[in-house]
């Protein structure tokens, strides 16, 4: 475990560096290469199905073969290999293979790393935050530098960095502390077991009312401020200040707040945090009070974030570590995002800004369903 954390820093560093290299301008990749709005949407769609499939099933092999680091390197290496295939991909059926290949490889991967990272965290005695927190500012970092590349040299030039990114994040991966014994069991039973746990269960309805609860904002923030007279520039320091907020509640506040409270309360402040977030953004777009919203994000996201870890890591047995993580990437966090933003349209396309009342009351559901978590370790049978 010598050196383990700037060891993890860097594989957090060249992870999400290559999710902000592909992911934010790939719809517009996409419709470049011919596609209509209908079909770009499908296209995402279907790579949002098959993530839903592909990370528990690798989280499980994982857990199966006691082998979370050559699954995740190997996981990296076919996603900078399946980047590429956007190159090469023309028309709606190149161009979905491209995404079902791609979404396949890069859905296990943050919660892989996660797998990895949080048992070094207490071994090698660092702040998971720290590593997490340095994924946030890579993806900002690589977002910033897509927007130049593709200035310079067109979108097509997108592809083939994240590859360069995750052929990195495959190399530093080999660097990781690995460990644990192969159980054998078979590939079902690790799933079951925690999807009959109450606290699991529990969590990861608390991780989808929250983080499905951005849905609205993610998807109309910039619609409602643009209506309500601030300008482009305006918008994205709004946005980059929610990020800036997530980065600093990562690496600097959360995690002696945690240390401090507990899971089960910094769930429930993250919980309370979007109830007053997304109610104030029901009432008003006045710029004093998006400001001050906006910088809820890091109790909104990281924090809860944050709570979730320390949970999963107390709570599930080491042999069904990325099991779990994974689980949790799938159903608290992918498919509440996408059923949420699926709804989000029809919502503000009824109820406007009043569509941010519906996300608040799904922060409310959620506040009685925290307590108690995370309260004494119990990683025998993750209950």
């Amino acid at each position: 475990m010598r050196g383990a954390l700037p060891r993890f820093v860097l594989v957090y560093a060249a992870l999400y560096a290559g999710y902000g290299l592909t992911t934010p301008f790939l719809p517009a990749l996409l419709s470049q290469r011919g596609l209509s709005p209908t079909e770009v949407g499908l296209v995402l769609a279907a790579g949002t199905g098959i993530r839903l499939a592909a990370g528990p099933l690798a989280g499980r092999i994982a857990d199966r073969m006691a082998a979370g680091r050559g699954v995740l390197a190997a996981c990296a290496a076919l996603s900078g290999l399946s980047a590429l295939l956007y190159l090469a991909g023309h028309g709606l059926a190149g161009l979905m293979l491209a995404s079902l290949a791609h979404a396949a490889a890069t859905a296990p991967l943050a919660p892989l790393a996660d797998a990895l990272a949080l048992p070094a965290a207490q071994t090698a005695r660092f702040a998971y935050g720290t590593v997490r927190g340095a994924g946030s500012a890579a993806f900002i970092a690589g977002t910033l530098v897509a927007g130049q590349v593709a200035g310079l040299a067109g979108l097509s030039a997108l592809p083939a960095a994240g590859a360069v990114a995750f052929a990195g994040l495959a190399a530093a991966t080999l660097g990781l502390p690995d460990g644990g014994a192969a159980t054998g069991a078979p590939a079902t039973a690790g799933a079951g077991l925690l999807l009959r746990a109450p606290v699991f269960r529990r969590l990861v309805a608390v991780a989808a009312l929250v983080i499905g609860s951005h849905a609205v904002h993610d998807a109309f923030a910039i619609i409602r401020w643009r209506d309500a007279g601030l300008s482009p520039a305006t918008a994205s320091l709004l946005w980059a200040e929610a990020v800036a907020a997530e980065v600093l509640v990562f690496l600097v506040l959360g995690p002696p707040l945690l240390a401090r409270i507990g899971p089960a309360a910094a769930l429930g402040i993250a919980a309370a945090a979007g109830l007053v977030r997304w109610s104030a953004a029901a009432l008003t777009a006045a710029l004093p009070a998006l400001v001050a919203i906006q910088a809820l994000h890091g109790l909104t996201f990281a924090l809860l974030h944050l709570a979730a870890m320390r949970i999963l890591s107390r709570r599930v047995p080491p042999h069904l570590a990325a099991t779990a993580q994974t689980l949790y990437g799938t159903l608290g966090l992918g498919l509440a995002t996408t059923l949420a933003t699926l709804a989000a349209g029809p919502l503000y396309g009824r109820l406007g800004p009043g569509a941010f009342w519906v996300m608040a009351a799904a922060c409310a559901a959620a506040l009685p369903l925290v307590r108690g978590l995370g309260t004494e370790p119990d990683r025998g049978d993750a209950r």
